[in-house]
Formats: structure tokens, C-alpha cells, sequence
């Protein structure tokens, strides 16, 4: 039953799949090479065409197959930590052995109650903008929502794919719409021979437009979410920090808010390799110096921890993302080069350890 149920999971995929693969033979066979006249345009069109084609079909494949990143072992509990867990009656006992484990993670937000953020079925402590999907059943990293049309969940490692691909199909339909207007008005001006082409032609033209209108609205609302550094999740329900709720405690501007899902360098921002800045556990935070409990110290970091034993010194965030809190220019050469040798190697997700 398990089984089946997996398998239907990618029916939603299977379905756009099979409209690509008409359309492209709509497009390429019936429209330029069995309708179009002029040899110009049929080069023109197949040329774009094709380059529109493989960029939607590399993104979209990119964003189904590229597993969405867990926490990191730090943020598991310990077997000794569990044990504790198990044996402290639910409440504050509880709480305070979380808040134990947690101390030296880099976690600023909380539960509606001010509680640490726990997975009592992945058994660790919430990175920050990590939630728990139910379809997945896995802790996911800077979770956005999980999608069926691409069989798998948008988050941090994939949100930039997931971004392309919207962009791409979009691109990819207006460009159908586009050139195939002209032809779509013939077929009702009974301009074109009576061919099965025709029907392709009418039918490529109502497809592209109606996907074009449903695509549209749904990239204008993801380049919002961009432009704010908001997840799907995090409009529904705002982050909730130490000291109070604000919706807008990730966003650092629209440059810097980009940077973070698209990276430093802008030569890899239009192609699917993954360039989004950081490792998906902490973020930088508009907030980071507002908060009691969080050291008030130039560029929002805290002082280096004296114990050099943690993983997670009491800091806010990583150093791949501390020059987002900095005022110097990011965009320099120095920036790039450090990020350079991060730029378009294999996901990260395959060095995360995976949840069972």
C-alpha cells in the first residue's frame, strides 16, 4: 500500500511530463517544420525554441531530483539527551533539557509559547525556518512548501531550481503563445490547409496560454516571497524570534535578501546549479541586535566562544553568510573568489546526513 501510494505521488509529474513531450511535438514537427513557409522563421523559432526547452526540462528535472537537505547531526540529541527527554515528564523539565542541547546552536527563533523548536519524530532540535513535512515525513531546511507537481519538497537546497523552472515554463509558454498566434488566427480565418496540423496548432496555443496565465501568477508571487526572504510557510505563520513575532526578521533588503537564493555571482544566477549562499541551518537576521540574549557586537557577530570544543560558536549565523550583516560591498572580487569554490559543484544535500 506504501508502494502504490509513492507511485501516485508522481502521476502530477508524469501528467506534465507527457504535455512537454506533445508539445514538442506540436511545435517542432507540425508547426515549423510541416506549417511554417519561410525558412528564416523556421530556423529562428526552432532555435529558441530548443534553448527555452532544455532550460525548462534542466530545471524542472533539477528541482524533482535534488534531495531536500536535514539538519546536520549537531542539531540531533544525543542518546543521553533522549534518554533525559523520555524520562522528564512533558513541561518545563522537558524544556530545559532541550534548551540544554540548544545553547550552542545557532537557533533565535521559538514556538508560539516561547519554547524551543523540537521534532519529536526526527528527534532533534529546528534549525530556524526548518519545518517537518508530513508527506516526506523528514525534517526539511528552510522549508517552502511541498509541491506535487515536482514530486518533492521545495526547499533550501532546491528553491533556486524551483525559481528557474517557474521562470523557464513561463518563458517556455509565452514563446508557444508568441509565435504561434499568427497561425492560430488562420486556423479560424481558415488561412491554413486541412491538415491534422491545425489542430495541434490550436490546441498548442490554447495549452500555452492558459498555462501562461497560471505560471504567471504563481513566479510574480515566489519573486515577492524573494524580494522579502519569506517562505511559503512564514507568510501563513511568521517567525517567531526570543523577543517578539516579526514576519520581516529575515529580510535584509532586496539585494541581499536575492543574494541569498541566487549567490554572489551573477554568471550562475540564470542556470540551475546550485549558488544559494550559506548551509540552510542558521540565517543573518535584521533582528540579530535587537534581541537581550544575543551579543550587540559589530556586523551582528558575537564574541568567539571560549569553550573551542563546540561546533556552533555563540554566534548568529555561519561565516559563509556573515558578510551579508557587513557593510562592505559584497559584490567585490574578494566575495566572489571565496565563494567560487562552492558555485556549481554537486548539491550539498548529499553531504547532509538523511533522515530514516
Amino acid at each position: 500500500r506504501r508502494r502504490c501510494q509513492r507511485l501516485l505521488y508522481w502521476v502530477p509529474v508524469l501528467f506534465i511530463s507527457s504535455i512537454l513531450c506533445w508539445s514538442y511535438y506540436a511545435y517542432v514537427t507540425q508547426l515549423c517544420l510541416l506549417t511554417m513557409t519561410n525558412i528564416g522563421e523556421k530556423v529562428v523559432c526552432l532555435v529558441a525554441y530548443h534553448m527555452f526547452f532544455m532550460l525548462f526540462v534542466w530545471s524542472y528535472w533539477k528541482t524533482i531530483f535534488t534531495l531536500p537537505m536535514n539538519p546536520s547531526k549537531e542539531f540531533h540529541l544525543s542518546y543521553s539527551d533522549k534518554e533525559s527527554l523520555e524520562r522528564e515528564p512533558r513541561g518545563e523539565s522537558q524544556q530545559e533539557v532541550l534548551r540544554r542541547a540548544a545553547k550552542d546552536l545557532p537557533i533565535y527563533t521559538r514556538t508560539m509559547s516561547g519554547a524551543v523548536r523540537y521534532c519529536d519524530r526526527c528527534h532533534l532540535v529546528k534549525p530556524d525556518r526548518c519545518h517537518h513535512c508530513s508527506v516526506c515525513d523528514k525534517c526539511i531546511l528552510k522549508m517552502d512548501h511541498h509541491c506535487p507537481w515536482v514530486n518533492n519538497c521545495v526547499g533550501f537546497s532546491n528553491y533556486k531550481f524551483f525559481l528557474l523552472f517557474l521562470a523557464y515554463s513561463l518563458v517556455y509558454c509565452l514563446f508557444i503563445a508568441a509565435t504561434d498566434l499568427q497561425y492560430f488566427i488562420k486556423f479560424w480565418t481558415n488561412g491554413l490547409p486541412d491538415t491534422q496540423a491545425k489542430f495541434h496548432i490550436m490546441f498548442l496555443f490554447f495549452a500555452a496560454a492558459m498555462f501562461s496565465v497560471s505560471l504567471s501568477s504563481l513566479f510574480g508571487y515566489h519573486c515577492w516571497l524573494v524580494s522579502k526572504n519569506k517562505s511559503t510557510l512564514e507568510v501563513f505563520r511568521a517567525p517567531i524570534f526570543r523577543h517578539r513575532t516579526d514576519k520581516n526578521g529575515f529580510s535584509l533588503g532586496f539585494s541581499k535578501n536575492l543574494r541569498q537564493v541566487f549567490g554572489d555571482e551573477k554568471k550562475y544566477w540564470l542556470l540551475p546549479v546550485f549558488s544559494s549562499l550559506g548551509d540552510g541551518c542558521s540565517f543573518p537576521t535584521c533582528l540579530v541586535n535587537q534581541d537581550p540574549e544575543q551579543a550587540s557586537t559589530p556586523g551582528g557577530l558575537n564574541s568567539t566562544s571560549k569553550n573551542e570544543n563546540h561546533m556552533f560558536p555563540a554566534k548568529p549565523l555561519r561565516d559563509s553568510q556573515s558578510h551579508l550583516l557587513t557593510d562592505t560591498p559584497s559584490w567585490s572580487d574578494t566575495s566572489a573568489k571565496a565563494e567560487k569554490g562552492k558555485v556549481g559543484m554537486n548539491n550539498p544535500a548529499l553531504t547532509m546526513e538523511n533522515e530514516t
